[in-house]
């Protein structure tokens, strides 16, 4: 009888833990998506996961010290045509941004080391975390598989937009601007 009672125990605490997985909301669906392109609105913005390791040149970064900018965070892998076909796009929109308090940040993974710096030489001059495990994409909810993948973070470190999809400079460009030109960082941010 015991056991009876242990597994309707059991079996009503599944069925509330998914009945409360199904009740909660993704980004997805409760920000607007067009043309596979999530952008939320401040009030909707969730906290981006702690994006920090080692540069693909060498030493450290932490996204938290970019607090106060926008940040676009682009994954990509040398392996991937369609993150050749936005390099140009991801620098050109760099170029024209970086002036209004935007940085970019480039995420390798599953990657080389010495294929990914060939990759980037003359391409792009924003540097880029090298994370051949894929464990910062996972934490974004990025699958390594969906590259390439941008994610746009406000000043506050919070995730503004997310385009799973090459980008242009043309399509990304407008997204940043209207994220750059929401409220100032707060006094002493940087």
């Amino acid at each position: 009888m015991n056991a009876r009672r242990w597994t309707a125990g059991l079996l009503t605490a599944v069925a509330a833990v998914s009945l409360a997985a199904c009740s909660s909301k993704s980004a997805e669906e409760t920000c607007a998506t067009r043309d596979g392109i999530v952008e939320c609105a401040p009030g909707q913005r969730s906290a981006a996961p702690k994006l920090a390791g080692e540069l693909l040149t060498g030493g450290s970064y932490d996204v938290a010290r970019d607090r106060g900018r926008v940040v676009v965070v682009n994954f990509w892998g040398s392996w991937c045509n369609p993150c050749r076909a936005e390099a140009d796009d991801l620098e050109n929109t760099y170029q024209a941004t970086k002036g209004s308090g935007v940085t970019f940040l480039g995420i390798n993974v599953q990657d080389q080391r010495d294929k990914a710096k060939a990759f980037e030489e003359g391409r792009v001059t924003y540097p880029s975390l090298f994370d051949p495990p894929s464990r910062l994409a996972l934490a974004l909810d990025i699958p390594p598989n969906t590259i390439p993948a941008t994610v746009i973070l406000d000043r506050e470190g919070r995730i503004a937009a997310v385009i799973r999809a090459a980008v242009t400079q043309e399509g990304l460009q407008p997204i940043v601007e209207r994220i750059a030109a929401e409220s100032s960082a707060p006094t002493g941010q940087r």
